[in-house]
């Protein structure tokens, strides 16, 4: 490392001898890494003032710990021996196999998974290999000439329906035993083999759940779980509804087993006529207005019912005239009885003259097409309805999720007044194949004792103290703890609506305040109206050509852009690109609502952080006074991938990684963002080896900043906080992603390796804390609450910590799970230096929920991940391509410009 360094950052170390040479892929070193397991447990934490709290985990009683779940495979045929895949089937067909054949299985109850598993609790008597089954399906008879398979008689008002049969063979194979014993164990054992055997029983429970709410005809989204009730569903606009119903799943804690319930949410199409749904989903104002390529793409594989036959369809197109101009061909019957020639005939008038329904709208609307390929089966608008819950699976907009947040949130005492009402009328304790487990529930939430971690001290400007309340502070005349000096910039406006002297007089006269001495700005520019209807490239492109006339000395120290809207607007990925990218400056978008000084005061939080400056640190960082930490090395690693929308399996994933600088600080982080395959969850770029032997990975990167920042030092200690994995993951961050910075450490020549800490952070899960006196004081845990006894797992290192102060709704805690430990942190130790991680966070004066070298690292893979957003992408000069396992090519991003890869850019 120290030779790499010399050569990049010019220091003083020229004369260390060259790194080993790498070692022939064909050749195995004598000594490979070791490789990690999980740790234990190994203490609580006792620091804090101690507060009682309850949550919701309901107590789990077993009064037969000897049940063995026995495992079978469900295989389903169609009478031409072909395969079954189709969603929604499996679950009749298994109904229906349980109803003919209640004999043979002596009544024993099944938990089916929907799919090919078939859990009962004890075995099944003697079954078949195959057990054959009839379906029947109701469906509007077919007659010749019909658009949508109705009578074509110009006496048939009525709807017509026949039963169709159809054969299956659903066969039943044994596959495996699963003893409901470790369960019970899980706390007397504590080891990997009891921990295995949990998880086995619990998948098993919560099938058990699943097949419960499926029968009651709910939607199911893993273990959550919606019932099609309309006083639950929240209208967010676009189409689109949000739906409340219940998450529920068992979970070994070190209490024993537990029942996890909590409110959940997703998002369904609303419900209702067609028509209306596109008029909502494109913001038009009446049919003539809508797009029809746009319906069409958005419409296909909806279901939906119609008025006048009470039937469900699928959605497979439109029709490509109008409703009074798609004509198909209708055979009329002649005064025989027998089928006469074929005659043209619209869609609208075989509706109006032959069915005698009438139609209001739908004449000059395309029909929906829900027949197949070659044989469309059309049918007007107006008659078609959507099915209710069905999944809407898109990225929401920015109004959207507003709008979900302000109608969805509930404060602590209703969420567990819900939560207490669903324990009592979902009936788990009357569930046939939960009784034959000898489970019992509890109907009271789990009281539990938690602790509040003292508060961390700050210091700010002139060496003032500063010590946050509730988790909140501010900069109230008060000044920023090391401040920038603003020389050279400009200002540029995209927005028809700002004055730009007004901005900059006031950001000079706030920034004047807080200690930023900033000169006036050297140039204003207005962008030409002429340009507001060019693409949103062009727009950033000739803005940045007139800055170029402007700054032809060189480039400016920073640039605020005023951009037309405060989301999603789609100049900020070009601009950034360019930015970033091609010019290296630094820029700050605003689209300004309201100025005053607290607006102004956290726009220049993130410019002072951006430009190398200093708002804030922890009182202990200056002089440095961290356990652990102050003596010896220590790099703090923040990853995070970020993935594409739902549904585009196109998107490469982003992946995200900030190193700490400048040790003893904790509070100042760069960043180093790369693209890979996509819903890739594990970093593939930490260590990029190269043809000539060199390193092309982000580790390497970060490890030579902070050489560079920290007097020369290499770290001797390593702590990495890795967000978004599952539990199921955990071993593949140590032995995949620990690996590779072991590698890239040792690929700069290094023997002795780094001791680590991993700690993987969860905000996706389900556990709530609330006060104990919930009903008295109907606010949420206070900031700095952590738990880390009863509802915490048996065996595992983790605990819950709420660092933030919630205003809205109620606190989620963030689940903090530590799989390696090295260093040797006591338990208050490490929950403090997580605890006051929380408020390092350079772009706020609040505590945030999780450290901040998390949160820095998804604001930087949002940021860049912009850059995948342009047509431009593809032929950009700066592009590279490379393969992934799968041997799909993966645009890369454009390396950052140097100016600016160092900066908090992404602040």
């Amino acid at each position: 490392m120290e030779k790499e360094a010399a050569i990049e950052e010019g220091g003083a170390c020229a004369s260390l001898p060259l790194p080993p040479p790498k070692l022939p892929a064909t050749v195995k070193p004598d000594r490979e890494s070791p490789k990690h397991s999980i740790v234990t447990r190994h203490g609580v934490g006792r620091s804090g003032h101690p507060i009682s709290l309850q949550s919701n985990h309901f107590n789990v009683s077993v009064n037969s710990p000897d049940v063995v779940f026995y495992h079978y495979n469900v295989s389903i045929l169609s009478e031409d021996d072909k395969a079954v895949e189709g969603k929604g089937i499996g679950r009749k067909l298994v109904d229906r196999l349980y109803e003919t054949f209640t004999s043979d299985f002596s009544g024993k109850r099944f938990a089916y998974d929907g799919e090919r598993s078939l859990y009962t609790v004890g075995p099944l008597p003697q079954i078949k290999q195959e057990y054959p089954l009839v379906l029947e399906e109701s469906f509007a008879k077919c007659e010749k000439g019909s658009p949508d398979g109705g009578s074509s008689g110009a006496n048939a008002k009525r709807s017509k329906h026949s039963f169709r049969s159809k054969s299956y063979k659903v066969g039943i194979s044994y596959a495996a035993k699963i003893p409901f014993k470790p369960v019970a164990l899980a706390l007397a054992l504590k080891g990997t083999e009891a921990d295995n055997g949990t998880q086995d029983s619990l998948r098993v429970l919560d099938i058990i759940l699943r097949q419960q709410a499926a029968n009651r005809g709910c939607l199911l989204v893993r273990q959550s779980f919606f019932h099609d009730d309309s006083g639950n569903f929240v209208d967010v606009g676009g189409g689109v509804s949000a739906v409340r119903g219940f998450h529920s799943s068992f979970r070994a804690t070190q209490r024993g087993l537990s029942l996890n319930l909590d409110v959940s949410t997703t998002m369904i199409l609303t419900p209702g006529p067609v028509i209306n749904f596109l008029i909502a989903n494109q913001n038009v104002q009446e049919p003539r207005q809508i797009d029809w390529m746009k319906a069409k793409r958005m419409l296909k594989n909806m279901r939906i019912k119609t008025m006048h036959r009470n039937t469900e369809y699928k959605i497979t197109g439109l029709s490509e005239k109008p409703c009074n101009q798609q004509y198909f061909p209708m055979k009329v019957k002649n005064g025989d009885g027998d089928n006469g020639n074929a005659v043209e005939i619209t869609v609208y008038e075989y509706f109006t003259k032959h069915c005698g329904i009438e139609l209001k709208y739908s004449a000059y609307l395309p029909c929906l097409d829900v027949g197949k390929p070659k044989r469309p089966n059309y049918l007007p608008l107006e008659l078609c309805s959507l099915v209710s819950l069905q999944r809407y699976t898109k990225a929401l907009s920015s109004n959207q999720r507003a709008t979900l947040v302000e109608k969805s949130r509930q404060k602590p005492p209703e969420r567990m007044h819900i939560l207490a009402d669903a324990l009592r009328s979902h009936g788990y304790n009357e569930d046939p194949v939960l009784a034959a487990c000898g489970i019992s529930i509890e109907k009271r939430l789990t009281q539990v004792e938690g602790r509040i971690l003292e508060t961390p001290k700050l210091k700010v400007g002139r060496n003032e103290d500063c010590i946050p309340r509730n988790g909140r502070w501010n900069f109230n005349n008060k000044m920023f703890l090391s401040p920038t000096k603003i020389e050279t910039w400009g200002v540029v406006n995209f927005s028809a609506r700002c004055d730009m002297s007004f901005i900059s007089r006031e950001l000079i006269n706030c920034g004047r305040n807080k200690g930023i001495h900033i000169e006036r700005p050297q140039t204003l520019i207005e962008e030409d109206q002429q340009f507001r209807r060019a693409t949103p490239v062009a727009r950033v492109e000739r803005m940045f050509e007139q800055l170029k006339s402007k700054f032809k000395e060189g480039p400016p120290q920073f640039i605020l852009c005023v951009l037309p809207e405060r989301k999603n607007s789609d100049i900020y990925g070009p601009w950034k690109r360019l930015s970033l990218v091609k010019f290296g400056v630094v820029t700050q978008c605003i689209s300004p609502f309201k100025i005053n000084d607290q607006y102004l005061t956290n726009v220049l939080l993130k410019i002072n952080a951006k430009l190398g400056g200093i708002n804030s640190l922890l009182a202990i960082e200056r002089p440095s006074n961290i356990p652990l930490l102050k003596d010896t090395p220590t790099f703090i690693l923040g990853m995070d991938v970020s993935h594409g929308s739902p549904g585009r399996a196109d998107i490469p994933s982003i992946a995200a990684v900030v190193g700490s600088r400048c040790w003893p600080l904790i509070s100042i982080y760069r960043a180093s963002v790369r693209t890979q395959s996509p819903k890739a969850e594990m970093i593939e770029s930490l260590y990029k080896p190269l043809a000539n032997g060199h390193d092309d990975g982000i580790i390497r990167e970060l490890l030579m900043d902070f050489y560079a920042t920290s007097n020369h030092c290499k770290p001797k200690q390593i702590i990495l906080f890795r967000d978004g994995v599952s539990e199921s993951q955990f071993n593949q961050v140590l032995n995949i992603e620990v690996e590779q910075i072991i590698k890239a450490y040792q690929n700069l020549g290094e023997v002795y390796l780094p001791k680590f800490t991993v700690i993987v952070t969860q905000k996706n899960h389900h556990t709530r804390l609330f006060l104990a006196n919930q009903a008295k004081d109907p606010v949420n845990v206070p900031p700095g609450t952590v738990v880390d006894t009863k509802i915490v797992h048996p065996r595992n290192y983790d605990f819950y910590m709420c660092a933030h102060a919630g205003m809205i709704g109620t606190s989620r805690p963030a689940h903090y799970h530590i799989l390696l430990d090295e260093i040797g942190f006591t338990p208050d130790d490490l929950q403090n230096l997580i605890h006051s991680l929380s408020y390092v966070y350079q772009r706020s004066t609040t505590a945030i929920s999780i450290v901040a070298p998390i949160s820095y690292a998804h604001l930087a893979a949002k940021q860049v991940g912009q850059f995948l957003k342009f047509e431009d992408l593809e032929n950009s000069s700066e592009q590279k391509t490379m393969t992934s396992s799968g041997n799909i090519p993966v645009p890369e991003l454009p390396r950052l410009n140097k100016a600016v890869a160092k900066t908090m850019f992404f602040c």
